[in-house]
């Protein structure tokens, strides 16, 4: 653009040196002033001309530095959001990085807890096999003393007029029951983790409030005879139910015989089990 303005001064310092040698030659020769006047105008109107379109050359400069302006904006913008994008594609592949080391974590940890748990299942199957065996001895050993059964939480020992008998109205321990009783907690002594339930019951003859009483009064002296042969004392609960849960219903001389009774319930304290047998 400089160029063609130079040019056009140029051009324009020709053109009035041009004039004024015209003028000269005028002063000169008159005879030919109505011809050079006529190249003069026209000359005039070639310079009207380049000025009209050197004003449009700079108009179109200007428009095509506005629009070089604009495409460097877009340009930047374009350069901001491929940034932008650059830093989020990069914080997205962090989060999908972390979060599969997240999950490899879980999935170790998983295995780890899975194996610890068939560790734990088969020490549990373990115990439970050689608790068994316990109470399978155990059952062997008290069911020679007296009837013992299993049951869905324990074992479940019935003294009755067989193994075990109370004087008439009374709670005192016969010297027989004490034998058998000590008999009982020589087995009990040697094993470990069992808690005694001991429940007292009576026939139907008498009110229910003085069978309670008389069936509670039994249950706690084969308790205390129990803890005083080295059972623990908080390992032997009592109760008694008098009348209210008879083995039989019939109102016959044996079959009250049979309904009274203590019962000794032993369950295990370390680990559950399903009843399997029953004698």
């Amino acid at each position: 653009m400089r160029v063609e303005r130079r040019t056009l001064v140029r051009n324009l310092a020709i053109i009035f040196a041009f004039v004024a040698a015209i003028a000269v030659l005028l002063w000169y020769a008159g005879s030919r002033l109505s011809t050079l006047t006529s190249e003069f105008q026209a000359a005039e109107r070639r310079v009207d001309s380049m000025q009209e379109r050197l004003a449009e050359y700079s108009r179109e400069v200007d428009h095509a530095i506005e629009r070089a302006r604009a495409a460097r904006r877009e340009a930047d913008d374009a350069q901001r959001t491929a940034t932008e994008a650059t830093a989020a594609q990069a914080e997205a592949e962090h989060r999908v990085d972390a979060a599969t080391s997240a999950l490899e974590t879980a999935e170790a940890e998983r295995q780890q807890a899975r194996a610890e748990t068939l560790q734990a299942r088969e020490e549990l199957e373990s115990i439970q096999a050689r608790r068994e065996e316990e109470l399978n001895r155990m059952q062997e050993a008290l069911n020679r003393i007296a009837p013992t059964k299993r049951t869905p939480s324990g074992m479940v020992m019935t003294l009755g007029e067989n193994a075990f008998r109370f004087d008439f109205d009374k709670s005192t321990l016969r010297p027989e029951n004490r034998e058998v009783l000590s008999r009982i907690a020589g087995v009990l002594l040697a094993s470990e983790g069992y808690r005694l339930f001991i429940d007292g019951h009576t026939d139907d003859i008498g009110t229910d409030d003085y069978n309670k009483t008389l069936s509670e009064k039994r249950a706690e002296s084969v308790r205390n005879y129990l803890v005083g042969a080295g059972i623990p004392s908080d390992a032997v609960s009592m109760q008694g139910f008098g009348k209210e849960q008879p083995l039989s219903s019939r109102k016959t001389p044996e079959a009250r015989a049979q309904n009274r009774r203590v019962e000794i319930g032993i369950v295990d304290t370390i680990v559950r089990y399903e009843h399997r047998s029953q004698n």
